[in-house]
């Protein structure tokens, strides 16, 4: 299984810089830091048009937390700077395995 060094997020906005959303682009996901920087120009290229202002940004992926993020945060700043990272939210999830099974055919 390959690891990912690197995301590629696009994001599009409007004029005002006020209304933004994340771009599609062919390959987002990267091995190595430098290939994803190698990639960037090409990837604002494939999404030119698709929005008046187009900012682009490699967020590094830590390979101790890769299956872990679940969360992409980011703010375009009316000057245009795309602050972004990648994020493990706190949600915990328990469980029981010990639980026997209910019979709900004997409940009443």
């Amino acid at each position: 299984m390959e690891h990912i060094a690197a995301l590629l997020l696009v994001i599009g906005c409007s004029n005002t810089m006020t209304e933004c959303r994340e771009l599609s682009v062919p390959v987002s996901v990267f091995e190595t830091a430098a290939e994803c920087t190698a990639e960037r120009p090409f990837a604002l290229t494939d999404v030119q048009g698709k929005a008046p202002h187009i900012v682009a940004e490699c967020l590094t992926v830590d390979p101790a937390l890769e299956d872990d993020y679940d969360q992409i945060v980011w703010n375009v700043r009316p000057d245009g700077t795309l602050n972004a990272s990648l994020q493990v939210s706190n949600l915990v999830v328990a469980s029981n395995a010990a639980r026997p099974e209910k019979d709900y055919l004997s409940q009443q």
